[in-house]
């Protein structure tokens, strides 16, 4: 039977988040997390992770956008690195520093390893930074040094299964950009998510998509979403946060995987 991985981005966005998912993995409305280790509440918030679930899986959301580095780097303006698509253009220029971001994937894994105590389950990155080119091979070579046993997402899928869903054109987006990841990672030994969904506006329709994220799903079948609070100042996304987790709350997922034929471990 084909795995579904339901994994709540962004743990450590904020505390009221992180509190937020962490209550959502006890519940089993979730089977993953991926956390955002330079945040500077992400040590506090890690404790939340000592009783959810062994089957929940612990990942790293490797973060290069929009946030605060743990080492100052070339491409941070007024303390914050770029969104993804100044990131993407410089990347896809070579203007990005190896270094640079060696430094830093080295630094969020180091943080995950020291909250946590072991390498994390899988690893992927916040807005897809860790599938872009200059940042690809960087991460690929220090997870299998780091974490050999991990995978990582890739928002590559079948072409009918993204033509076959709604809000076709940002995954069909997103897939074209992880392109190859997969070769990439069987290359260095490592594996990636088969079948991947969760796009969809953050325009309050989360409990319409989410039976839509199952459809013609893949054998390991990754589904992101981002439920929370929706309290921190800034956030683009708070009200789909808040939206997100009260759907979660209100539905069974085991129940909504089981009719598409997906097992669901929570």
């Amino acid at each position: 039977m084909n795995q579904l991985i339901l994994c709540a981005d962004d743990f450590a966005f904020s505390t009221e988040d992180s509190l937020v998912i962490a209550e959502l993995l006890r519940s089993g409305k979730l089977n993953a997390t991926s956390c955002m280790t330079l945040r500077p509440n992400w040590m506090e918030d890690s404790v939340m992770l000592r009783d959810v679930p062994d089957t929940a899986q612990i990942g790293l959301h490797l973060t290069l956008t929009e946030e605060a580095p743990i080492h100052a780097n070339g491409f941070t303006q007024d303390g914050v690195m770029p969104g993804i698509d100044p990131l993407t253009r410089m990347a896809a220029r070579g203007q990005l520093d190896a270094g640079e971001i060696r430094r830093e994937v080295e630094a969020q894994f180091e943080r995950f390893e020291d909250a946590m105590g072991r390498p994390p389950a899988f690893v992927d990155g916040h807005q897809h930074s860790h599938a872009l080119p200059g940042i690809r091979p960087i991460v690929l070579e220090i997870t299998r040094r780091r974490a050999p046993g991990a995978w990582l997402r890739t928002c590559e899928d079948r072409v009918s299964a993204l033509l076959g869903r709604p809000w076709r054109g940002k995954a069909i987006g997103s897939a074209y950009h992880s392109r190859g990841l997969t070769r990439a990672a069987e290359a260095a030994g490592l594996r990636c998510n088969q079948g991947f969904a969760g796009h969809y506006g953050f325009d309050g329709r989360f409990a319409e998509a989410l039976p839509r994220f199952f459809d013609k799903a893949g054998p390991h079948h990754l589904v992101m979403c981002h439920p929370g609070a929706g309290r921190r100042a800034g956030d683009a996304i708070a009200a789909a946060r808040r939206d997100e987790a009260d759907v979660l709350r209100a539905v069974s997922v085991s129940d909504m995987a089981a009719q598409n034929g997906l097992a669901f471990a929570a």
